[in-house]
């Protein structure tokens, strides 16, 4: 396989193919289905196709078959997503079309309007071609349901794409869209990012539209992934900006306007940034690969001129899973027992768990504890940030999941850096067991405190493979609202540690 293949084409590439009338919407989204026809029986990461995109193919082949220059610079800036395929998280409704959030007593539900965001994706000219896995009621950072079976990493199936917008990254890493919708609300967007090489963007709270009642949620928030970063900026264009539906929106004017990820002055912009690198968040027990691939791409913002500078954070994995756990406990919990009474019988195992032990630990603490130790979890990511323009961190302590796993009892990290669920299990990715024994598997991800601090901006991007052989992932998170220096940033690492989007085989 090569990176020429139709398919494989960026949102951006495709964009200038269309305009320049060297390629056709609908021969872009023939390669698309294409490519899910033949390889989606591996990865299992879409749940339904489309076919209605079809037509808004032909409709924008139509347009830029006879379009005039001036009407193409006209719909550049009013319809930026013209002929782009999207691929959409099941999540993400989609009027007509069933809305289950991956439970089977809801499989019979459909969508009465589309969701903000897809509605935006519509406005912009874009079109959903293939909807996507994800985990129930998207809680969990692996993807596998009684629903829609086990998604796999297109990078090595015995291992997970990541959670909940696993779905989501393992289509963009297989070559199935160009972009996708996502979610997060403890590193739904950024761990299946990290785990599949991609980019996905965590935008600060209110940014973007969400459902109500739980848009009210200040850790949760929508948002893009892709395989580059000028792709993943495309589609958060489209997506920000204040919705009647959601009365946390901001106003978003000129949001990352004149941003060029490809541009030499991003590059040029570093010199004198100022970068605080943070290896363990604290005491998260970080793999040495993933270490040094942070360090390698702190290194070569430094060779570019950044100033770097490594800091502490006075936290532990222990600290961060209480705070937000009271939280979950307090409104997740509750959230997930009126969408499942009376349906126990058929939820997935990982399910259950994350509600009991949600609930478990907000009976240790009470609401208002749980924002005293958020407030303080917050002032000390400002301390930490306060003489610094971006904070570098790794995605996740371990560079893989089990593909099937449910961790329900803790996870052990194996020698090559991958989760297992049992003590002392075999590798069938090649490792031999044992290693680091954690009480909780979300105590092995390092996005959690980005949501308890859920204003400050993060792009994910990918930083170098592990020593197994898979894509490790390195958060870029900047100051409260800040969102263009952390697309600077990324922008200027993919640059200089250039990537492949696109998972081998």
């Amino acid at each position: 396989m090569t990176n020429t293949e139709t398919w494989a084409l960026s949102a951006t590439e495709a964009l200038s193919k269309f305009r320049s009338k060297d390629l056709s919407p609908v021969e872009y989204l023939t390669s698309q289905i294409g490519r899910i026809t033949s390889e989606d029986e591996r990865i299992n990461a879409v749940t339904e196709v489309v076919e209605e995109a079809v037509t808004s193919a032909r409709e924008a082949e139509g347009f830029y078959a006879h379009a005039s220059n001036d009407e193409l610079t006209e719909a550049a800036a009013a319809r930026p997503l013209l002929g782009l395929p999207v691929i959409a998280k099941e999540k993400h409704a989609i009027a007509g079309r069933t809305l289950t959030q991956g439970l089977i007593h809801e499989r019979d539900t459909v969508a009465g309007a589309d969701g903000a965001i897809i509605a935006r994706i519509r406005a912009a000219g874009g079109f959903v071609h293939a909807r996507a896995t994800s985990p129930e009621l998207s809680c969990a950072t692996v993807t596998h349901s009684p629903m829609w079976g086990v998604t796999r990493k297109p990078w090595n199936p015995e291992l997970s794409p990541g959670g909940s917008s696993g779905g989501s990254g393992a289509a963009l890493a297989a070559g199935f869209a160009p972009l996708a919708t996502a979610s997060d609300i403890a590193g739904s967007t950024r761990l299946p990012a990290a785990f599949t090489g991609t980019v996905g963007f965590k935008a600060p709270y209110g940014r973007i539209p969400g459902v109500q009642p739980l848009a009210a949620d200040w850790y949760r928030g929508d948002g893009p992934m892709a395989r580059t970063v000028a792709d993943t900026a495309l589609l958060a264009r489209v997506m920000v900006g204040v919705d009647p539906s959601d009365h946390a929106t901001i106003t978003s004017p000129g949001f990352l306007d004149g941003f060029d990820a490809t541009s030499a002055e991003v590059v040029e912009g570093l010199k004198g940034k100022r970068i605080a690198l943070c290896l363990r968040l604290g005491d998260f027990p970080v793999g040495e690969d993933i270490i040094a691939n942070t360090r390698a791409v702190a290194s070569a913002l430094e060779a570019a001129g950044a100033i770097v500078e490594e800091v502490e954070l006075p936290w532990t994995a222990e600290r961060i899973f209480e705070t937000a756990f009271t939280h979950f406990g307090n409104i997740l919990a509750p959230a997930m027992r009126a969408a499942t009474r009376g349906h126990e019988d058929t939820l997935a195992d990982y399910t259950l768990q994350i509600m009991a032990d949600a609930e478990a630990v907000a009976s240790r603490h009470t609401f208002y504890e749980g924002l005293a130790a958020e407030a303080q979890i917050q002032a000390e990511l400002a301390t930490a940030m306060e003489r610094f323009d971006v904070l570098l961190a790794p995605t996740s302590a371990v560079a893989g999941l089990e593909a099937d796993a449910s961790y329900l009892d803790g996870i052990t990290i194996d020698s090559n850096g991958v989760g297992r669920e049992e003590v002392g299990a075999g590798n069938g990715a090649g490792g031999d067991g044992g290693g680091v024994r954690l009480e909780h598997y979300w105590q092995s991800h390092m996005t959690m405190p980005f949501n308890i601090c859920n204003r400050v901006p993060i792009v994910n991007v990918p930083s170098g493979m592990a020593d197994c052989g898979i894509p490790t992932g390195l958060q870029i998170i900047a100051h409260p609202f800040d969102d263009r220096t952390a697309f600077d940033v990324a922008a200027a690492v993919e640059q200089l540690v250039p990537w492949t989007g696109i998972a081998p085989g």
